[in-house]
């Protein structure tokens, strides 16, 4: 059985994505797009459509070129808006990479890509020069610096051919189901189906101020709370991280009216007594998603701060939004969006199932992505001949059509909404020379939902803390091992992948 969405398709133009969200940019003047909550530096509508051309001449005459890849590796600021949509404008690829990561991540996805331009900021300098050392990069700008040089230029943006459905203007990674990051290629049409089917359920607009604290470099940010909020008119007030103290400084300051969270911060909403101390009155819709959201912390959160509480659900591959929750309902993940097709399928078969039966959810629209960058076998394992992405997780659909996400298949661990691999842990405890073999599983916490956990067996002594030093010296901070215990062997199928739920049984058993 496939279910679709309850409201009338919409219609998707061919459109590239940076000349559609400009489209009343003019119309809205000096209405504030983008504030930065600590220093208050605003950029308006029609100041960001002009930087963004302004910058684009500059990138022409540094270079850049329809297909060349350009990485920013920054947390958010105003800025990051400019610098995204002045390569998509001129047909260039961006790559988002995580401020996070150590020089090896980055240096990894930057060669990955084939990233030619490195855009950062001055407090990731050192890490991003050695790591475009390392690649050949052609040029690296930084925000405040060279950046701020492009926006003095008075070239013209020259005129450049897009095909919205095959060019790819978005290259974020993700490790799917399994396995290490792979980059999503989402086209200019996978990203602007998406803006227009989230704006077509999500209940913001012009008159709307959003806190933009999630990272840009993250799907969910990226489209989401950037994208969609520019071709809303929605003004974003925009945080390099996130401190509870200072999000709810800036949800009073700025009367802050929608809020984009995930489940971890939810929680602090829910039971943190310094919320309290803030006026939050302004705030009438919280919107939660990259990982599953209790209800009862929903519940909670929603009377306390008398506000509505609604849930999306989707990945990177899907651009990233599939179903979403109508109104003030956040059980479950809710229907499908727009144009968006969903159904479940038998794991061991593939056969569809009906209405309470449980099974991997599957979706098709267009906002699935165009394939993994340079990977057409764990492309063709992702998404069927017949368009249909499986998702890696297992759900349920009742016969209104809301799905219900009840376990996972996938291996990834969500950390606060951030994807950790467990095969890249894995690689860098089995790279330790006291370690023979190692395996990563998820351990459930309440304020970040998962954390990793590794079960290592030693082939020469060695402490815990050495080993998590190890490994920490090595990763982004959100990915470092919590905690370690040391077994005499790794369960494995007769394949040799690993047997990651014996191991979680394991743990609930002790």
């Amino acid at each position: 059985m496939i279910f679709r969405a309850p409201e009338s398709p919409l219609e998707i133009p061919e459109v590239a994505l940076t000349p559609f969200l400009m489209e009343n940019a003019a119309r809205r003047g000096e209405k504030p797009a983008l504030i930065d909550a600590p220093t208050g530096r605003t950029l308006t509508y029609r100041g960001w459509a002009e930087s963004v051309r302004r910058a684009a001449a500059g990138l022409w005459q540094r270079g850049l070129r329809k297909g060349d890849v350009f990485a920013i590796y920054s947390p958010n600021l105003p800025e990051y808006a400019i610098g995204f949509h002045a390569v998509s404008l001129l047909g260039g690829i961006v790559t988002t990479i995580n401020p996070a990561y150590t020089v090896p991540e980055l240096s990894r996805q930057l060669a990955d890509a084939r990233a030619r331009y490195l855009l950062t900021t001055p407090a990731f300098l050192d890490n991003a020069m050695q790591a475009a050392g390392e690649n050949n990069l052609h040029d690296v700008l930084v925000f405040g610096d060279s950046f701020d040089d492009l926006l003095a230029s008075d070239g013209d943006v020259p005129s450049v051919a897009i095909d919205p459905a095959n060019d790819v203007v978005a290259l974020p990674y993700s490790s799917g189901t399994t396995g290490l990051p792979k980059g999503v290629m989402l086209t200019h049409r996978n990203l602007v189906a998406n803006v227009l089917q989230c704006a077509s359920i999500f209940d913001v607009s012009e008159a709307d101020t959003t806190l933009a604290f999630l990272p840009f470099f993250h799907i969910y940010g990226m489209v989401v709370i950037m994208n969609m909020g520019l071709h809303v008119g929605a003004t974003m007030v925009t945080m390099p991280r996130f401190d509870l103290k200072e999000c709810l400084q800036a949800l009073e300051k700025y009367r802050v009216t929608y809020g984009y969270i995930v489940p971890p911060i939810m929680l602090a909403l829910a039971k943190n007594p310094m919320v309290d101390d803030y006026d939050l009155t302004a705030l009438r819709t919280l919107f939660s998603g990259a990982a599953p959201l209790s209800e009862h912390i929903a519940q909670t959160a929603g009377a306390r701060l008398g506000c509505t509480i609604t849930q999306g659900y989707g990945m990177t591959e899907t651009s990233p939004a599939t179903h979403s929750t109508r109104g003030s309902h956040a059980n479950g993940i809710g229907a499908p969006l727009p144009n968006t097709e969903s159904k479940i399928v038998n794991l061991t078969t593939g056969a569809e199932l009906g209405p309470g039966e449980e099974g991997e959810i599957c979706v098709r629209g267009p906002q699935v992505m165009k394939g993994y960058l340079n990977n057409p076998d764990a492309t063709a394992a992702m998404i069927d001949r017949e368009g249909w992405l499986h998702t890696g997780d297992i759900g349920s659909a009742d016969q209104s059509g809301c799905f219900f996400v009840v376990d996972r298949v996938k291996e990834l661990i969500k950390y606060k909404g951030m994807q950790i691999a467990p095969a890249e842990l894995e690689a860098v405890l089995l790279a330790h020379p006291c370690i023979a073999d190692a395996a990563v599983v998820p351990l459930e916490d309440e304020e970040a939902g998962q954390v990793p956990k590794a079960f290592v067996v030693l082939k020469d002594e060695s402490t815990l803390e050495d080993i998590m030093t190890y490994v920490a010296d090595r990763v982004a901070r959100y990915k470092r091992v919590r905690q370690i215990e040391v077994i005499d062997q790794i369960p494995r199928s007769p394949s040799g992948k690993i047997l990651r739920r014996v191991l979680v049984e394991r743990d609930r058993v002790l």
